[in-house]
């Protein structure tokens, strides 16, 4: 730490993002917390994403092919230096410019995961909603039964307990599901700021593929909550999606 500052890295794993990325480049180079490392793990991009990412005033880029996302993102994980990881996509930004400021105020250095609320936002970077599912005040391991309760890029890791649970990338879709109930599994410290830290592009990966990424969740959950628990919570997923119709 620098004057006992944490050291946040935020890493952007990109395939050709020029439409997305300058605006979570442009949150990170306006934050006013000093102590900030800007990783970009592209996937060599065809598009001008290394144009816009070479724009940044932060930003250390590492662009070559890799084996998707997750694999991007253990890249990523392994190249940090920061205290606590935080991972933004193209298109994600932080949800105002002393968000960083405010949460390394509230910090003691004890703490394992560091998380809160996410807005959701469109393809130009506007408001729509809050996240449907809001982050508990007291978050452990089992609390994902009820759902991805919080956003993964609203929920920033320990450099060493990062290391040590990487993504699985057998997973193509959700392995950020499995690696916050793993990493979750590992922490002690689990702090909730009890504010919005990331404005979120809801339309990503997952979206997109969203049939793949539920057959995947359910695969984590049994994992991890076991078979009659995984099938009478996804029956109250089922309730609560008609219920709200």
């Amino acid at each position: 730490m620098i004057n006992n500052l944490p050291k946040f890295t935020v890493i952007t794993c990109t395939y050709n993002a020029s439409d997305t990325l300058e605006r979570t480049i442009r949150s990170v180079d306006e934050q006013t917390y000093p102590n900030i490392e800007h990783l970009i793990i592209d996937g060599a991009s065809k598009d001008d994403t290394l144009v816009i990412a070479g724009a940044s005033k932060r930003a250390r880029i590492v662009s070559e092919p890799d084996n998707g996302l997750y694999d991007a993102m253990n890249k990523g994980i392994r190249m940090a230096a920061g205290d606590y990881l935080i991972f933004l996509n193209a298109g994600d930004k932080f949800h105002n410019p002393d968000t960083l400021s405010k949460v390394a105020e509230m910090l003691n250095g004890d703490e394992d995961v560091i998380y809160g609320e996410t807005a959701l936002v469109d393809n130009n970077g506007i408001f729509k909603r809050m996240r449907r599912l809001q982050a508990p005040k007291e978050l452990n391991w089992k609390s994902f039964k009820k759902g991805m309760l919080v956003c993964h890029q609203a929920f920033w890791v320990k450099r060493e307990l990062a290391v040590e649970t990487l993504y699985d990338t057998k997973y193509r879709y959700s392995a950020d599901v499995d690696w916050c109930i793993r990493v979750m599994k590992q922490s002690k410290v689990l702090f909730s700021t009890n504010e919005i830290l990331i404005d979120y592009l809801s339309e990503g990966m997952t979206t997109a593929n969203r049939k793949v990424s539920l057959k995947e969740r359910f695969a984590i959950m049994r994992n991890h909550y076991g078979l009659f628990s995984t099938i009478a919570n996804h029956i109250w997923f089922l309730i609560r999606a008609l219920i709200k119709r």
